[in-house]
């Protein structure tokens, strides 16, 4: 008999381990169902907002625009061009700089597709050369043309004036004026 209590004490400590076991798994299983499902959830938001790790922002997008001039429109930006072929050429820039390119490889794909004429600067190399030259050519040669001007009226200015302005001698002043002087001279000594 002994056995058979013993047996069923057994059995009631397994049972009531069992009981525990499954309490234990079913609150943390569901702890563990919550944080996934939360985990999930801000993962969500944070790629709808554009934050995952590939995506570009339209900053990104219209700093390496700005470095572009639109291929069809003359003499426009890429960033403020309407057209519908810039909105294209802007969705193909947000592509590739959230694929991982840098914004000199998004430039260099463009010059290579339409040529140097989409750049917003031109490279200082060979004939684009003097369009960073010419600016500071003009300036030095103004300022030579200004100082050789300023000197030649300098000179015609110092031509004209008399070499030297001396007083006449006294013997030279009328002589009713030397006296006159003399006479206002003694007054005022007075």
């Amino acid at each position: 008999m002994q056995d058979a209590s013993r047996k069923s004490q057994v059995a009631g400590n397994r049972a009531q381990v069992a009981s525990r076991f499954a309490f234990y798994v079913s609150h943390w299983g569901l702890a563990l169902a919550f944080g996934l499902l939360l985990g999930l959830l801000v993962v969500s938001v944070v790629l709808a907002q554009g934050g995952g790790t590939g995506s570009a922002t339209p900053n990104d997008v219209n700093r390496v625009a700005k470095q572009l001039y639109c291929p069809v429109c003359p003499n426009t930006p890429l960033d403020v061009c309407e057209t519908q072929a810039c909105q294209d050429w802007r969705e193909l820039v947000r592509q590739k700089l959230s694929a991982g390119e840098s914004d000199q490889q998004i430039v260099n794909y463009f010059v290579a597709q339409y040529g140097q004429r989409v750049l917003a600067q031109p490279t200082a190399k060979g004939f684009n050369l003097l369009v960073w030259l010419m600016p500071v050519i003009a300036v030095i040669a103004g300022l030579v043309t200004l100082v050789v001007i300023l000197r030649s009226w300098a000179a015609k200015r110092i031509a004209r004036a008399p070499v030297s302005i001396a007083a006449p001698a006294p013997d030279e002043l009328p002589a009713e004026y030397v006296a006159r002087v003399e006479r206002e001279l003694q007054l005022r000594s007075r």
